[in-house]
């Protein structure tokens, strides 16, 4: 397995506190570059609870001080760290790896070498 940064959009293609939906090798993500520490967060775009890809079009936010988004379906907030929605502790979604590189924003993904 290799670790692979991959160029996903420009840094002036994201809005503050906003999300937008990539797709990335297959998998769709939702970008957030947060207004209150200017830091960028990638997670997966898939709303487990709702079971809809619509995590880029939450609202972002803070709930005591974690940085979380909302969902639009019905509105539990995932930690934009770490995944894990704050309602259902339980609940999780895959978070990504993300850095401002020359202008643009890359998102690392691990790639398997099996059967290449």
């Amino acid at each position: 397995m290799i670790n692979q940064w991959i160029t996903v959009c420009g840094e002036n293609d994201l809005f503050l506190d906003a999300g937008v939906c990539a797709l990335v090798n297959g998998h769709q993500i939702a970008l957030f570059l947060c207004g209150h520490n200017n830091s960028l967060y990638a997670i997966n775009n898939y709303d487990p609870i709702g079971k809809a890809n619509v995590l880029s079009r939450g609202i972002v936010g803070s709930l005591n001080g974690t940085v979380v988004v909302a969902s639009p379906l019905y509105k539990q907030h995932f930690c934009l760290e770490s995944g894990q929605c704050v309602e259902r502790a339980e609940t999780l979604v895959p978070t990504y790896p993300v850095r401002r590189y020359n202008g643009n924003v890359q998102v690392q993904l691990v790639v398997s070498l099996l059967g290449k």
